[in-house]
């Protein structure tokens, strides 16, 4: 009886865990590869932590920025069996519009982001993809990049600052963008 109980409490507890970070999971992974392998690629992750359910931290921002690590490692596997080379790949946006309204000045800086987003190097972007996108902790991106927190704030300064050359590269006039990242 002890053993069933354990493994309903087991399969109770990966059912919350998956019902509460799937979304999340699968958005950390369509936004560094295609969109079709997006969904395998994230099942690789749950596969991974139901099999090491018992050492997944037990915080729910912790137990995510896990699942993060362990799509990442996934991610990385997948483009080693696809012969890929180089970093991964965040995406910004998907289109772009044609006409822009020159007085929109949303759609010009989103324009000018996505411009300045693409002259930074992949490193930069995950770093900063973590704490915009991810929402996470520095210990929790530290963790998701196997690094320590302190590390990840250095690197995260440094995203930072390429990003904002980047932009003023771009568009001198920006200078609230501090607040956006």
């Amino acid at each position: 009886m002890g053993t069933t109980r354990s493994s309903k409490e087991r399969e109770a507890r990966f059912a919350a865990l998956y019902a509460t970070t799937y979304g999340d999971v699968l958005r950390f992974v369509q936004r560094r590869t295609e969109s079709h392998r997006a969904e395998d690629v994230t099942h690789e992750a749950f596969m991974a932590a139901w099999r090491r359910l018992d050492e997944l931290p037990r915080e729910p921002g912790d137990a995510r920025a896990w699942l993060y690590g362990t799509a990442r490692n996934c991610l990385l596997n997948d483009q080693r069996s696809r012969a890929r080379q180089g970093a991964l790949e965040v995406r910004i946006a998907s289109h772009i519009p044609e006409f822009i309204d020159p007085e929109d000045d949303l759609v010009a800086l989103q324009v000018d982001l996505a411009a300045a987003w693409s002259r930074v190097r992949p490193e930069d972007r995950e770093v900063l993809s973590l704490a915009v996108w991810e929402n996470l902790t520095s210990p929790q991106a530290g963790r998701v990049l196997g690094i320590s927190a302190a590390a990840y704030r250095i690197r995260l300064h440094r995203a930072r600052q390429s990003l904002h050359r980047a932009l003023r590269h771009r568009a001198p006039d920006y200078s609230t963008l501090e607040e956006l990242i």
